[in-house]
């Protein structure tokens, strides 16, 4: 089915239905509303939908933000790749292809949606997508030769960071249509804490489970799962119940582009936001680093790889929430903090390391330090999601969304190729590097307006 036959469908969808009593009921439990109506920001019509749409929200993103815990580009993808023999240099580019792809196309992609009343169909196109990449690279691994599998799970994963690129550049638009503000942190607070549920359990039965060291089975059973995850949260997010929205400024992708840069000039809160989301992409940018230090020092068995995974979930389960309910009361601080610890972390670590601490304990040092690493990041994420989304209103939200994540695709690829220059002369010296933008960002971040405060 077609964007535009979706759209022409969804204009006939009864949406005048109340709702039903459970429904309110259980979300007034979830937020802590004593009613469904904490809806400054929304129509009549959508804070009428919002209990439902809440849910379905919760269950789509559960199953999204699961999919990017079990098939990770910064723990998984390398261990497939390096369970299959591939070449190494082709470990260093899922990052950049990852990050750098699902962001650059995102300002072109928001001209086009634009034009659309009803965007959910963009998210549900783009996570059927992710799916169908994830499902394929199993094939890769299994049937070609090491370098021709390399090359077409990089390829594979090219085509998902698009997908990836449009499910971005349509969700906080989507969001902001149908969840309020205070209410959108604690929301993706539940599914990412849910997520990390998930892949805490899943890391857990990998542990022990007997494996070869350098089996590719239970690394596809792993993708098998994150690409089912996908499809399910296309097939669910489908159903929410989005009315719908302005189309002025849709239309010319290249046109209404260039006009969405005018955004940076004329929203001066939204310029030093950007600045800071750029810097904060030193914690995207260490979580490598740190599995590399873990694996040189405890080995490539699959034992350790269930470690970090399931203490990433573990990271997820706990942090989430907390950051969720913080980034509604106040996303700027969350950034603040966020920034500030990971500074110290990278230090940490980087000191760690250049004192061999790795040698006599192993991995565990260095799995801790990803378990804090990756709560820290999710606060980052929950933090700037919440923060882009506020900062916008219906008619420039999909537009600030696009130039933010264009822009921070340029940084990424610029700020990763330095970064890889001096890991090659050793992981710690990446870490410690990335310890100057994450605290450049805590501090540019203390001048950031507070959006959720009156």
């Amino acid at each position: 089915m077609s964007i535009n036959q979706a759209n022409a469908m969804d204009a006939h969808e009864p949406h005048d239905r109340p709702e039903q009593g459970p429904i309110r009921d259980l979300y007034d439990l979830a937020t802590g509303d004593e009613h469904a109506r904490v809806c400054t920001d929304l129509t009549e019509e959508a804070c009428r939908e919002q209990p439902t749409n809440f849910f379905i929200h919760l269950i789509a993103l559960l199953a999204n933000k699961t999919g990017d815990l079990v098939a990770s580009p910064k723990l998984v993808l390398p261990w497939l790749l390096g369970a299959i023999g591939a070449p190494v240099w082709m470990i260093g580019l899922l990052v950049p292809i990852r990050e750098s792809l699902a962001l650059l196309p995102q300002l072109g992609i928001a001209g086009w949606m634009r034009a659309k009343p009803r965007r959910k169909w963009f998210w549900v196109a783009g996570a059927a997508l992710q799916g169908a990449s994830v499902i394929a690279m199993i094939g890769a691994a299994l049937m070609l030769p090491a370098s021709a599998a390399g090359a077409v799970i990089l390829l594979l994963l090219a085509i998902f960071s698009l997908g990836r690129g449009v499910c971005s550049a349509s969700y906080k638009d989507v969001q902001g249509k149908t969840i309020a503000k205070t209410r959108r942190g604690t929301l993706s607070g539940y599914a990412a804490s849910a997520a990390g549920g998930v892949a805490m359990v899943l890391g857990v039965v990998l542990w022990f489970t007997p494996i070869e060291t350098n089996s590719v089975t239970p690394i596809a059973l792993l993708l098998a799962f994150a690409g089912v995850a996908w499809l399910f949260a296309a097939v669910i997010f489908s159903s929410l119940r989005e009315y719908a929205g302005a189309t002025e400024g849709g239309g010319n992708a290249l046109s209404a582009a260039w006009q969405s840069l005018g955004l940076i000039r004329s929203k001066p809160a939204f310029g030093r936001f950007i600045a800071v989301r750029g810097l904060l992409i030193a914690t995207a940018l260490a979580a490598p680093y740190y599995a590399e230090l873990a694996r040189s020092s405890g080995g490539d068995a699959i034992a350790n790889l269930a470690i970090l995974l399931a203490l990433s979930g573990l990271a997820s389960l706990v942090s989430a929430p907390i950051w969720g309910r913080f980034s509604d009361r106040s996303s700027r601080q969350v950034l603040i903090i966020t920034g500030g610890f990971a500074a110290v972390l990278n230090v940490v670590v980087a000191l760690c390391a250049a004192w061999g601490v790795g040698a006599a304990l192993g991995v565990w040092p260095y799995a801790a330090a990803y378990f804090v690493l990756a709560g820290l990041h999710a606060g980052v994420r929950l933090g700037r999601k919440t923060y882009l989304t506020d900062l916008g209103d219906p008619s420039d939200r999909a537009q600030l969304t696009a130039v933010a994540n264009t822009t921070i695709g340029v940084v990424l690829l610029a700020g990763g190729a330095v970064i890889a220059a001096i890991g090659m002369a050793g992981a710690w010296l990446a870490v410690a590097a990335l310890a100057v933008p994450a605290l450049a960002a805590a501090i540019l971040a203390r001048g950031l307006p507070e959006l959720e405060q009156p």
